[in-house]
């Protein structure tokens, strides 16, 4: 008999347990329906993965991206979308199809785009795909990544979408790597899955992130400012229950000290720096006993801690019972103006925590590849993690401030008019090729609040100019005025010149230029213009050269080669350089 005609017997005959092979019925019927599963499952993949079977006939918005879906499958496998598309009504249509935001579907807890791409993958296939990297570990080449906080926050936002999107089997599995972290994590880093679990009511989860957080040395303010009432309560309560010895690294403070601090906190909340220091007048208690310069550089505006900073009333390297610095806590806050202002105002960028972590160390962990490696043209928003790393990671390295603020006479022109023509120029520039560190610097200066500074490339306008002749303005004033203004600019290129170096020289190359009206380019005759934009290529080239040496030394593939063609020629024009 032959192999066909004997598996087709074997098949057959019901009453045998075995084939002649050995195997049983049950196992060729379950390796066959494991088969067709597979492929089943492969097929459906295709409607998410391939353009050519793009079928989909709604569509879901996850953090400004449209993601092509199909209800019949989505509520097949979900009863959540199940209710959703029988209501019908309750969205937007585009084109034709009707298309949901992630924002509302999930509206406690963000879900991002890959994380959401992972759970889709699970409804259509019923496989979990592995982690994508570049969301889910940080960019800490000495980190395991086995619980920095991008892995965490990661899993937290698969919880989030299978807990509302109901989907029983893959919540279970995420619980269980969200068990897996606690231990392991540090403790602000328990905090986002010890929210995740109260709102997607995880007892077993909660419970055990309860218990990690009671016996840790997190202080009752950072548990009442990140944690809903009712959590933070029932970890204070479980606090008093234990033994000191089994929690003694938790500040006891008494009573009175504890409301006076109270009201610093609330003063600041309330963006009061003037409330702050009258009640420091008031009460024997200071800055540092309060952590007030903590507590702003955590929960505050920038502008406040800026405020806070400029009373010289703080230790800007004193730590708090946790062993953190004012730099530790910026640097998990991840703000960039901020940590310009500490450092500029002497910050320690090498101080370590009681674990030995450096600031830029913090900020590592706390940094994924997508974000630091984001693609970022010219005249875009730089992203604030590479921001912050940079400029840590700099600090670290200066061996001499005066070397990187010093500002040759022969760059600036000595008349004053001239030097504010340069200067404005210099930093309208900057706004217009590296708007987010432009932004910085100039917040550190003081550039974008003061009345003497309202604007770089408004103030080239007639409504603007602050040279203008003012009737009630004595000459005295008017030089004082423009002095002051000079002053702030010259700040400004002083904070670029220290914190953005790389920046600085390309600036550096841009204002080389020989030929100050180039940027004039639709001036002149034909052959005129035509010479005008040429040289400007050229320039833009150079640029261009300086740009990309700066980001190779960095080690920043994510950086486009065409970045520094994002500025025209006519946006360019808008500002003129003079020179002496």
């Amino acid at each position: 008999m032959d192999n066909g005609n004997e598996l087709s017997s074997s098949l057959s005959f019901a009453s045998s347990s075995y084939l002649s092979n050995g195997s049983s019925s049950q196992d060729v019927s379950a390796a066959t329906s494991s088969e067709s599963l597979s492929k089943l499952s492969t097929n459906l993949e295709k409607l998410l993965d391939d353009a050519e079977y793009n079928y989909s006939d709604a569509e879901i918005v996850v953090e400004g991206i449209p993601v092509g879906v199909h209800r019949c499958i989505l509520a097949a496998r979900s009863q959540f979308f199940h209710e959703l598309f029988k209501k019908g009504n309750d969205c937007s249509v585009k084109e034709g199809r009707p298309t949901y935001l992630m924002t509302e579907l999930v509206p406690c807890g963000g879900v991002g785009y890959e994380a959401f791409k992972v759970v889709l993958s699970y409804l259509y296939t019923g496989r979990l795909k592995p982690s994508p990297p570049e969301v889910s570990i940080c960019v800490d080449d000495a980190c395991a990544h086995d619980a920095c906080r991008p892995a965490i926050n990661y899993a937290v936002e698969l919880m989030y979408a299978s807990a509302n999107f109901q989907m029983k089997e893959l919540v279970l599995v995420v619980q269980r790597r969200l068990l897996n972290f606690v231990e392991k994590a540090l403790v602000e880093d328990v905090i986002p899955i010890l929210v995740a679990a109260f709102h997607c009511q995880l007892n077993q989860l909660l419970s055990q992130c309860i218990q990690r957080v009671a016996r840790s040395d997190l202080d009752n303010v950072s548990l009442e400012k990140e944690l809903p009432d009712k959590v933070s309560s029932e970890i204070k309560s479980l606090r008093i229950k234990l033994q000191p010895e089994a929690n003694p690294s938790v500040e006891q403070v008494d009573p009175i000290h504890e409301k006076h601090i109270k009201r610093i906190h609330r003063a600041l909340d309330s963006d009061d720096v003037e409330l702050v220091k009258l009640l420091l007048k008031e009460s024997y208690i200071t800055l540092d006993d309060a952590y007030a310069l903590h507590y702003a550089t955590a929960y505050s505006d920038p502008k406040v801690v800026k405020d806070v900073l400029n009373l010289d009333l703080a230790d800007l390297n004193h730590k708090n019972f946790r062993g953190h610095s004012v730099l530790h806590v910026g640097a998990r806050r991840k703000e960039p103006s901020i940590l310009v202002a500490l450092l500029n105002k002497g910050a320690c960028a090498s101080e370590t925590t009681s674990d030995g972590q450096t600031a830029v160390a913090i900020c590592r962990r706390l940094t994924r590849p997508k974000d630091y490696n984001e693609n970022t043209k010219q005249g875009q928003e730089s992203n604030k993690d590479r921001i912050c790393i940079d400029v840590l990671e700099r600090e670290m390295r200066r061996n001499s401030m005066s070397e990187n603020l010093a500002i040759s006479s022969h760059v600036i022109p000595d008349d004053l008019h001239m030097r504010l023509d340069y200067l404005e120029s210099r930093v309208a520039f900057a706004q217009m090729l590296f708007p987010g560190e432009a932004r910085v610097a100039m917040q550190v200066a003081n550039a974008d609040s003061t009345s003497v500074y309202t604007g770089l490339i408004a103030s080239k306008g007639s409504s603007g100019n602050l040279r203008e002749v003012d009737l009630n303005e004595t000459p005295s004033v008017q030089t004082k005025r423009l002095h002051l203004r000079l002053h702030t600019l010259i700040k400004t290129v002083e904070m670029g010149r220290r914190f953005f170096p790389h920046c600085s020289q390309v600036l550096d190359k841009f204002l080389a230029d020989d030929m100050p009206d180039a940027f004039f380019l639709e001036e002149g005759t034909p052959d005129e213009q035509k010479i005008k934009k040429m040289r400007f290529m050229e320039l833009k080239d150079e640029v261009q050269k300086a740009f990309s040496k700066d980001m190779a030394e960095k080690n920043l593939p994510g950086l486009s080669p065409s970045s520094s063609s994002s500025s025209s020629p006519k946006k360019v024009a808008n500002c003129k350089v003079r020179r002496k």
